[in-house]
């Protein structure tokens, strides 16, 4: 099997990536701010055809948006749980800056005077509406941030169909952690009326520029998504990921009490439930990608088609019993590595292997739209690879899980430091599962050093858990 990370390149700053011949259509009027629609997919990680992930996937929609798309193949989040990767994105600032580090925090709590991303495009005049998970903050959602947001009701988690008994009930002593074929049509999916309520908006007509968002939430759990898609991935049929069951034996102890908190794989190897679990994962990622297709047609077919920025990107990476873990939660790649594609309107696709994060999309898209400029960003813009994939980029991706614990990836190498002092360290080179972990040997200390140099001094204070009206 082709692991998710031999197509990665073998040197410190990595090998240029071949620019696409084509290009996409010139605005009609140039002086227009192009629209924008953003598409945020959860728990969506590496396993998808352009990103050579998983060999049974199957993602022609995605592929295809990729082809039109700067596709950023070593793109992380900047936390590894929905709440603070999200809160990061949409306020431009790490989770060192605002101590939301866990998904019980606000960004809005901690700080009611932040201008989000949505509200920056708000302040220069776009029309700004969404709907579906877009920033999570437990309840209510963060409407100010829309002109126009169809909210989920009181629960965070969107309503999907009764389960009806159809649901398999895998591992009955963890909660969500389940997966299974519904007996009902995919217009009872919420994800599927997030998307035609998208294409609604595609379909009017518009008297200044949006900024369109649609948040899907599978394949986050639980794995449920109509019959049709599960009889497309047999589970006899599905390849296991690679492990290794002495894995952990070189990881810190905090790294192991991440994996600790949870039994999944344990329980999973109980119930004999690996190749179905990865094969319900695989089906929900299948359901995405047909939502996403119904957007981009429904873009293609509008008269938005070629003065529309599509930005897509999952909000951290998933666990399938690599590194004997399952979920989010930890600094390791599978977890903190993401889907991250941009299509821009006059900028040629092409294949960018540059370490870059989610907080650098808010002063992106400031710069791509031509918004005011923002002070206060941690992020960078990252039109210039946009523009040039192979250009010279010295930043590598910090991601932070819980106060105190932060990976540093650059394009060769995973530093990890967690709040003990213990480090972790993987060459990518030569070991692109992370199976040995290098930080205990000499020769290593500069490595080390350069990259412990990209964690932040000073961290803020974890924030307070969200009051509850």
């Amino acid at each position: 099997m082709q692991t998710r990370r031999d197509f990665l390149s073998t040197t410190f700053k990595g090998t240029a990536a071949a620019l696409a011949a084509s290009t996409l259509p010139t605005p009609l009027f140039a002086q227009e701010k192009p629209n924008v629609l953003f598409i945020a997919v959860d728990d969506l990680n590496d396993w998808i055809g352009c990103l050579g992930g998983h060999p049974d996937a199957v993602t022609p929609n995605l592929d295809r948006l990729a082809n039109r798309s700067t596709l950023f193949t070593r793109a992380y989040c900047n936390a590894p749980a929905c709440n603070p990767s999200r809160g990061s994105l949409v306020t431009g600032k790490l989770p060192t800056t605002t101590g939301v580090y866990e998904n019980a925090h606000s960004f809005r709590q901690q700080d009611p005077d932040a201008v989000t991303l949505m509200q920056h495009f708000m302040a220069n005049g776009y029309y700004v509406t969404g709907r579906g998970k877009l920033t999570r903050q437990g309840s209510p959602p963060d409407t100010i941030s829309y002109h126009d947001y169809i909210p989920q009701g009181k629960d965070p988690l969107p309503p999907d169909p009764p389960l009806n008994g159809y649901a398999d009930q895998n591992v009955p002593t963890q909660r969500w952690f389940d997966w299974g074929p519904i007996d009902a049509p995919v217009e009872e999916m919420d994800d599927w009326k997030v998307v035609q309520w998208g294409k609604e908006v595609l379909a009017k007509k518009h008297n200044k520029p949006f900024f369109l968002a649609c948040g899907l939430y599978r394949p986050h759990l639980p794995w449920y998504v109509p019959k049709k898609y599960f009889d497309m991935f047999p589970p006899d049929k599905i390849e296991l990921p690679h492990s290794n069951e002495n894995d952990l034996d070189d990881v810190p102890s905090i790294g192991r009490e991440f994996v600790a908190r949870r039994t999944d794989h344990q329980d999973v190897l109980r119930t004999d439930n690996w190749r179905r679990a990865v094969a319900g994962y695989l089906a929900c990622i299948r359901f995405a990608d047909d939502m996403i297709g119904e957007l981009l047609d429904a873009l293609e077919s509008s008269s938005y088609a070629d003065n529309t920025m599509i930005v897509l990107w999952g909000d951290h990476g998933w666990h399938l019993g690599e590194k004997l873990h399952w979920r989010k939660f930890a600094l390791w790649e599978e977890a903190t590595r993401v889907p991250l594609m941009i299509s821009a309107p006059g900028i040629a696709p092409g294949k960018c292997e540059r370490t870059v994060s989610l907080v650098d999309l808010y002063p992106t898209f400031v710069d791509v739209c031509d918004l005011s400029q923002k002070n206060g960003l941690d992020g960078v813009s990252l039109k210039p690879l946009m523009k040039q994939p192979n250009r010279e980029w010295n930043r590598p991706a910090l991601t932070t899980h819980q106060r105190g614990n932060h990976s540093v990836r650059s394009e060769r190498w995973r530093y990890i430091r967690y709040s003990d002092g213990a480090e972790e360290l993987y060459d990518h080179e030569n070991d692109k599962l992370e199976w040995t972990n290098l930080a205990g040997q000499t020769q290593y200390k500069d490595i080390i050093a350069a990259h412990a140099a990209w964690i932040p001094k000073a961290e803020a204070p974890t924030a307070e858990p969200l009051r509850r009206e």
